[in-house]
């Protein structure tokens, strides 16, 4: 997942804009994750699941 994913499925306005990921709900699977900020929940939870957790760098 990256901003633009996510724009392109209308759940940020803009796919260049910083993206914060939050640590709320549950992960069922590992996923790679590219964003610009993380909690320290949310980081915790992708990497529980497998998961990555990326930092974009400016």
């Amino acid at each position: 997942m990256t901003p633009a994913v996510l724009a392109d499925r209308g759940l940020v306005r803009r796919g260049d804009a910083p993206v914060k990921v939050l640590g709320g709900g549950e992960l069922a699977r590992a996923l790679t994750v590219t964003a610009s900020k993380f909690s320290g929940s949310a980081k915790a939870k992708i990497e529980k699941a497998g998961g990555k957790a990326l930092t974009i760098s400016d």
